[in-house]
């Protein structure tokens, strides 16, 4: 963990970074990433015209980089007051809190490699202005509102969500009449998890990977378990670099459409036999458990890229080891088995494109953080009831657009002619 350093007198904002002397070079990666994030910066630049959001107190709990940083620039262009923390502890990246404090006067409670306490802290931090908005990557923010907090989670107007995962634990909470405020699921836009979770995390789970082993993954028999999204866009980018894929499921439709995008399938219990790199994307818990260590190969290599470190089943794997070697290589855990098989582990089995690489490029991000804006703006306008909200289809159609304008690529619009054909039933053969 970098050192720290006293808080400068100019500054008077609430903060817990780890070094501010990192924020020149934080503000560096910022304005890079900037330049692929022009939807982004066309939204920043009408909210601050207009301020929609002006008034607004907003906690949010997201990965703590620079792609992020330019989302939270752009909230704060709209007149909103944003305090941002980690949501997870290794996703944040020091020199960009320490930017976001330094240079652009927003308070952030985050630090690479902070431990259970401090999360949970940083946490309780960004929500000491008494936000009545927030916006979640895995649900940590929203559940500890409703089960420290739960005053002000009954006070809250809106939340936006961006993960499957905590999709999922927002719908169920709303199942059990738990959920106290009504959140916009900005993982389910379509610009989100057909762009965001196939080309982003399918890009940067390689990147995290490679970064970690040096792995060669042509050749390599790779096993991907879940074929939602991320998984897709996963299995599409190692079998690109010349990998051999095979997929586990539990559900028979993702399953044969795995089939016949032309991948393996197989049970874990096969695929731990055949496998030599093994990347959980599921969303679930214990995907990897001790049975399945158990027959792999000597140095396997187990990933994860899903929101939390739960789908390899790690407490599992250390009570069968005889031996655990530490840090191999940056990033990577080694156990050695009681027959003598290594399985090395990265990044302590949390989110390895974020841990142990940047995440998702840029250009990708500009579409997810776009939408995330406008969500924004539309729940400032609108008086949401409680429940699990999609996203306005007209944000998908609006970000789109102004994507395609930044690729310079035009479209077909539809002649009078078509849309009346369109809206009629009469027409056949």
């Amino acid at each position: 963990m970098a050192r720290r350093i006293p808080m400068p007198k100019n500054l008077t904002i609430p903060f817990d970074v780890a070094d501010l002397a990192l924020a020149e070079e934080g503000l560096r990666r910022i304005q890079w990433a900037d330049q692929d994030m022009p939807v982004l910066a066309k939204i920043r630049a009408r909210f601050a015209d207009e301020m929609p959001l002006k008034g607004m107190k907003m906690a949010a709990c997201l990965h703590v980089t620079s792609e992020t940083a330019n989302l939270m620039r752009t909230l704060q262009a709209g007149g909103a007051e944003v305090r941002l923390c980690a949501s997870n502890p290794l996703s944040t990246q020091d020199d960009i809190a320490a930017a976001l404090v330094n240079h652009f006067g927003i308070s952030v409670f985050a630090i690479h490699g902070e431990d259970n306490q401090t999360y949970y802290k940083h946490i309780h931090q960004a929500l000491g202005h008494n936000p009545l908005f927030t916006m979640d990557d895995g649900c940590d923010l929203v559940t500890t509102l409703h089960q420290v907090k739960p005053e002000m989670a009954a006070k809250m107007k809106c939340g936006m969500e961006e993960t499957t995962t905590g999709v999922i634990r927002l719908k169920a909470m709303h199942a059990d009449g738990a959920l106290k405020y009504p959140v916009i699921a900005v993982n389910d836009a379509m610009t989100k998890h057909f762009f965001d979770n196939r080309y982003g995390t399918g890009q940067s789970t390689v990147d995290g990977i490679v970064r970690s082993t040096g792995v060669l993954l042509a050749g390599c028999k790779v096993v991907v378990a879940g074929y939602g999204w991320c998984g897709r866009g996963f299995a599409m980018r190692v079998r690109g670099m010349g990998g051999i894929v095979a997929v586990t499921e539990v559900d028979p439709v993702k399953a044969i459409e795995a089939v016949m995008d032309g991948f393996l399938v197989m049970p874990m219990a096969e695929a731990a036999k055949w496998g030599n790199l093994f990347c959980t994307l599921t969303g679930d818990i214990n995907v990897i458990r001790p049975e399945h260590f158990a027959m792999m190969k000597n140095g396997a290599i187990v990933a994860n890229s899903g929101h939390f470190n739960v789908e390899i089943d790690i407490s599992g794997l250390e009570k069968m080891a005889v031996e655990k070697r530490p840090r191999v290589r940056e990033n990577v855990d080694q156990y050695i088995l009681p027959n003598g098989h290594r399985i090395n582990l990265l990044a302590e089995g949390r989110l390895i494109n974020l841990a142990a690489a940047e995440g998702h490029p840029a250009s990708v991000m500009d579409m997810s953080f776009a939408v995330q804006a406008l969500s924004t703006e539309y729940a400032a306008k609108h008086e949401l009831k409680l429940g699990v909200h999609s996203v306005p289809v007209e944000i998908d159609d609006i970000v789109s657009r102004l994507k395609l304008q930044a690729f310079g690529i035009e479209i077909d619009t539809l002649t009078p002619e078509q849309v009346e054909y369109l809206k009629s039933w009469q027409h056949g053969t």
